[in-house]
This record gives C-alpha cells, sequence and structure tokens, in this order.
C-alpha cells in the first residue's frame, strides 16, 4: 500500500511533527524504566507529591453517587466556592457567574484560544503546553525574551516592546507565576507595570495561578488586582490539594469578559460537555476551604520551602546557575559552564544532557529546549517531587511542627532528592 495516498494518514498539519508532552513523556518513561528494575528518581513531571486532603477524599465518596450531567460552566455551589474563594484570597468582587468549571485548566487554555481569534504572547521559559497548543490551533506564538539575571521574569518593558508596533492586534498574554519551570514569583510593582502595559494594549491576559498557593511564604497576589477588566484567572486542584488525577480546573472571568466566557461555554457543550460531576461536588469542599487545608498548605510550603532551597544549594555548589524558589516545586539549573567537558562526551545540547543523566544515574529532568529556548541552550527543570509526601506532612507537623526545617528534615524526609543530588554531584564531577 502506498501510504502517500492514502487519506486515513491525512493528519492535520498543525499536529503532525508535535511530540507528546513532555512531562507527560517523561513520566511514561521513568514508570517503564522502573518497570523494567531500574531504580530512577523521578523529577521530570511536576506532580504534587502530598496526598489529597482527608476530608476531600471523603466528600467524592460521599458524592460517587452523582452521575447527572451538569450545567456546562459548572456546578452552581462549586462556582459559588471558587467566587468565595478567590474574593477571599484576593479581595475581589466577582460572582458565581464569573466562574467556568473546565476538565482541567490545561483544556480551558485549549479552549479559550479557540474561542479568542488572537496571538499568543508567552515569556521565555513556559510551561511546556502552551506554544504547542496555539500550533495545533493555528494561532500564532511571540516568545517573550526573559533573562536569568531577573529571575526569567518579564518586564513591562518587554511587553510594551512587541505591542506598540502594532497596538490594536488582538493578542493573548500568559502569566505564570509562581513559575514553572523555574520556582520564581512577580513582586507588586512588577504586577502592576505589567498590568499597566496590558491596559494599554487592550491585551486578554491570563493570569495562571495553578501555583499560587503553594508560594512558600503564602503570599501570591493575582495581577487581577491591578488589570481587573482584562485578567482570567487560571486555578485548580492539581498543584496545591495534590489532586492532579481529578483534573478540575477553573477560570475566573471579570464581568467585561462575559462575551469570551459564554463563547468558551458553546466549545465545552460541543465538546467535553461537562466535568464530572463527583468531582466537582466533592471540590466544593476543598474550595471552601477550613482549618485542616490551611494547615495542610502551611505544611505543604514549609516542605517545599525547605526542599527547594536544599536542591538550590547543591546544584549551586556543583557549578550550576539556578535562581532560588519562592514557590511551586521547580528549579530552572543551567549547567553552561560544564560545556566544554561535556562536549568531550558528544554532550551538545539539553536534550543531550538530559537523556545521559538519565542513562548513567537514573535521574530523570527535562531540558530547557521543552520550555522555550533552543536545543543547544544548556539548561534544564527539575521537579523536586520524587519523595513521600503523606510522611513529609506527617513529619512536618509532628516531630518539626516547633522548629525550622532544615537539611536533617530533607535527609529524614526525603532521601530520594539527596540521592539525586549526590548522584548529579558525581555525575558531574566525573565529565
Amino acid at each position: 500500500m502506498d501510504i502517500k495516498k492514502d487519506h486515513r494518514f491525512a493528519i492535520n498539519l498543525n499536529v503532525r511533527g508535535i511530540q507528546p508532552s513532555s512531562t507527560l513523556r517523561i513520566n511514561e518513561l521513568s514508570n517503564q524504566l522502573r518497570s523494567e528494575g531500574k531504580d530512577i528518581i523521578k523529577l521530570g513531571l511536576g506532580q504534587s507529591p502530598f496526598p489529597v486532603p482527608e476530608r476531600v477524599v471523603d466528600a467524592l465518596k460521599e458524592h460517587a453517587h452523582e452521575k447527572d450531567y451538569l450545567p456546562v460552566k459548572g456546578l452552581k455551589g462549586l462556582r459559588e466556592a471558587i467566587a468565595g474563594y478567590i474574593n477571599r484570597a484576593e479581595r475581589m468582587r466577582c460572582t458565581w457567574e464569573d466562574v467556568l468549571i473546565g476538565p482541567g485548566s490545561k483544556e480551558l487554555l485549549f479552549i479559550l484560544q479557540l474561542a479568542y481569534y488572537g496571538d499568543l504572547l508567552i515569556p521565555r521559559p513556559s510551561w511546556v503546553s502552551y506554544a504547542p497548543q496555539a500550533r495545533i490551533i493555528g494561532r500564532s506564538v511571540h516568545w517573550l525574551p526573559t533573562h536569568a539575571e531577573n529571575n526569567w521574569q518579564l518586564t513591562a518593558e518587554e511587553l510594551d516592546i512587541i505591542c506598540r508596533d502594532d497596538p490594536s492586534r488582538p493578542r493573548i498574554l500568559i502569566l505564570n507565576y509562581p513559575s514553572n519551570p523555574t520556582g520564581c514569583t512577580y513582586t507588586d510593582d512588577q504586577l502592576l507595570a505589567i498590568a499597566n502595559v496590558a491596559r494599554k494594549y487592550n491585551l486578554i491576559l491570563l493570569s495562571d495561578e495553578i501555583y499560587g498557593e503553594v508560594h512558600f511564604e503564602g503570599k501570591h497576589k493575582s495581577i487581577a488586582r491591578y488589570y481587573p477588566e482584562g485578567t482570567i484567572i487560571s486555578t485548580g486542584m492539581s498543584k496545591w490539594l495534590g489532586a492532579g488525577g481529578w483534573r478540575l480546573g477553573a477560570f475566573i472571568f471579570p464581568s467585561e469578559l462575559r462575551p469570551l466566557q459564554d463563547a468558551m461555554a458553546i466549545i465545552a457543550s460541543e465538546t467535553f460537555t461537562s466535568t464530572a460531576a463527583p468531582i466537582q461536588h466533592a471540590a466544593i469542599t476543598a474550595f471552601d476551604g477550613g482549618e485542616d487545608i490551611d494547615e495542610y498548605l502551611k505544611q505543604s510550603r514549609r516542605v517545599l520551602k525547605v526542599v527547594g532551597e536544599y536542591v538550590y544549594t547543591r546544584l549551586s555548589a556543583m557549578g550550576a546557575v539556578v535562581q532560588k524558589p519562592e514557590g511551586a516545586f521547580y528549579l530552572f539549573p543551567d549547567f553552561s559552564s560544564f560545556s566544554d567537558r561535556l562536549a568531550r562526551r558528544d554532550i551538545k545540547t539539553a536534550q543531550a544532557f538530559c537523556t545521559a543523566l538519565l542513562e548513567d544515574t537514573g535521574v530523570a529532568i527535562l531540558p530547557s529546549s521543552d520550555f522555550g529556548f533552543v536545543p543547544d541552550h544548556l539548561g534544564a527543570r527539575l521537579a523536586f517531587v520524587d519523595f513521600d509526601g503523606t510522611q513529609a506532612l506527617g513529619l512536618a507537623g509532628g516531630d518539626y511542627a516547633e522548629q525550622a526545617l532544615g537539611d536533617d528534615f530533607v535527609k529524614q524526609a526525603c532521601p530520594r532528592i539527596v540521592l539525586a543530588m549526590d548522584k548529579m554531584e558525581k555525575w558531574l564531577n566525573s565529565l
């Protein structure tokens, strides 16, 4: 059979050549290698190591019988809970009607780009799925430059430069902080300056705040405070509640963007219909919060902060250039100082670096080329999540409740993180 003439193979040209999501791919590869008996330390997929809080799990059990199709925009009770959650956290005045529920914020971002005909502006580096989604839909992507000296953060000046030549062009700016892949976040002054430029050019600003609750100091602020009329807040339960596999995300719109919300709901009605009913009912418990949720978040932040600082210190001592994380569970080290030694082993790209590291040590991380950089940028993203989150929370809230967490805690609660750093250090020294 001549495949060239077989129309069954006429795959959409926007999809042809795109690889599966690199974070999911590294997770599946790591699991495969583990099943073959190899000891793999999984620092590739950014999955929360912590368990879903018990009361939220109980709520899911209680609502397992819920089987009806729910409204396309989401269960009213859940939309009310999320509006209340945002209003408490950000001192805003949104209503339940401003909330749109979807099966993960990833899906909502995809249908946003379908509903709104505009270019996508993405600061580099960025999460792995923003640009591929735009390519699948056929939207233009403009990468906004950032710099390591500025913690890889977008500046208002860089944003203005990209917009000023065609000031009325429809655009969506994605701002993700605390950041995947860097762990860095923005100050109030930085957010205000970016908000002023976004308002100047009438941008749609998608503020991806999925890691907002795991800001290490619990001081995350939404840019929606400074640009309320044009900002959509994106959140969910995957990163701060450990419920990634539950697949529930939410967008919170300003009333000025109600037509866009309605357009997205039309697309939703013709695609995923609605998010799973039991999950939506259970999510009300999560977003209503309570003392147990507050304690869970307090201890989660303490653990992530000390692990992030430990890995930052170890990587810096190895000779990598890396920024100290302020939230989430990522670091973005640059190994360019090893370029000559790596080249002698014919390792000249970030992908080759990560492949060799995995093969030689069993430590799985992702290359910077998956986050918007050219192949020979010798950077990587490391997700410090390969530890028993249940045990770590128990220790932090128990034996270590009244004392500052330090390296002794990391060694006790997160031995595989320590092992990963030992293996990386030995490997780099052997080059």
